[in-house]
């Protein structure tokens, strides 16, 4: 297949990870087209000079305009702050570029809904958001079970992910803490899609919002060491109730945060059903537990999933899974679906990130006035 020449805007953390990826394709086995990164845009050199050995990166940019108007770059990942998801994504967009964007997708409901309306002018263009967990292979066990309806009625959900790296009461502030550039959704932006895409994927559509919301660290020294104000959540816990395609009502728990005592980067799944539960923590990333009826009670079981991937790669299935290899997956994902090729599950849609701004809308609203929100 014709390999896919990309830009990426934004040559941070998350850019470096994706230029990982592209070098780790032969990875993967088959004959899937590769994610060639031609070009780098940034506005930060140190930023721009990492992707200088980059084997395949030829061309450097610090106007991301000047970068769309090459026309040897097919696709763009686009890694920036949420307050320019707007404009650079609508311009990404109306080039004539295919575009896998970071989350949320805007830094508002109004903002994906320029967004929205950009892809309607291109209908064209494809368009993903980034999300990675639900690519693990014990995740993938679950969303099998799911469609194979071994779960029967579903009780309750909860999917989570918990940061401590802000613990640190001296950690310098950053964008994610200034509603300029974040937003109001404050954690609920950065990190809500990482709970979502797996239950919108599965269809559990939230019907009610109940949030309540903590800005813990209110002040965090800059980089002069004055203090200055955190304008943004640190944690969230959103509860919806819940709607599945057979007709199940179920509460549904979402919970974002970025100060959570003992945790990295944790992310957890869990589905509880009459017939079966089952749950993910990436503490345990090459496992699922789910239950076995043991006489009238349930045992909780471990199985090891390993290597067991979708894109199947050359690392053998007893081996461990990890973040990296995450990565391969989803953008195994995007060039598959890109492609016409066939993909089981794909990155997570602009119409479920659309969906992803009205709960988190929803869950502002909740906390402000202190009610329940109809979706």
């Amino acid at each position: 297949m014709k390999n896919v020449n990309f830009a990426v805007i934004g040559c941070g953390l998350m850019g470096r990870e994706f230029a990982s990826v592209s070098m780790r394709w032969l990875h993967l086995l088959g004959d899937l087209p590769r994610p060639v990164i031609l070009a780098a845009c940034d506005l930060n050199d140190d930023n721009l000079n990492w992707f200088r050995q980059v084997p395949d990166t030829k061309y450097f940019y610090h106007d991301y305009q000047e970068m769309l108007r090459n026309p040897e770059i097919e696709a763009v990942y686009c890694a920036v702050p949420h307050h320019l998801h707007a404009k650079v994504y609508c311009d990404v967009i109306r080039s004539g570029k295919h575009l896998i964007g970071e989350k949320p997708f805007g830094m508002d409901l109004a903002a994906m809904e320029q967004i929205e309306a950009a892809m309607a002018e291109n209908p064209n263009v494809f368009v993903r958001c980034a999300s990675e967990f639900p690519f693990y292979p014990a995740v993938q066990q679950m969303v099998k079970w799911y469609e194979e309806g071994k779960f029967g009625q579903i009780i309750e959900a909860k999917f989570t992910i918990k940061h401590s790296s802000d613990m640190d009461l001296k950690k310098p502030i950053n964008w994610k803490r200034m509603k300029a550039a974040n937003g109001e959704y404050g954690c609920m932006g950065d990190l809500g899609i990482h709970t979502q895409h797996l239950p919108f994927r599965l269809g559990f559509v939230p019907k009610t919002v109940s949030a309540y919301l903590a800005n813990i660290a209110k002040e965090r020294p800059d980089q002069d060491g004055n203090m200055v104000p955190c304008e943004t959540w640190d944690n969230a816990m959103v509860m919806c109730g819940t709607t599945n395609a057979a007709g199940d009502v179920f509460p549904m728990q979402l919970e974002m945060k970025r100060m959570a005592p003992g945790c990295t980067n944790t992310v957890e799944y869990e589905i509880y059903g009459l017939n079966m539960s089952a749950k993910f923590t990436s503490d345990d990333p090459n496992a699922i537990r789910y239950t076995q009826a043991v006489g009238r009670e349930q045992a909780w079981a471990r199985l090891v999933i390993g290597q067991r991937t979708q894109f199947p790669v050359i690392t053998g299935s007893i081996f461990e899974f990890g973040f990296s290899d995450s990565l391969l997956q989803m953008f195994a994902a995007f060039v598959s679906e890109l492609r016409g090729l066939p993909c089981a599950f794909g990155c997570f849609r602009p119409d479920e990130a659309k969906l992803s701004h009205r709960l988190l809308t929803a869950a502002l609203e909740s906390h402000t006035q202190r009610r329940i929100v109809e979706l």
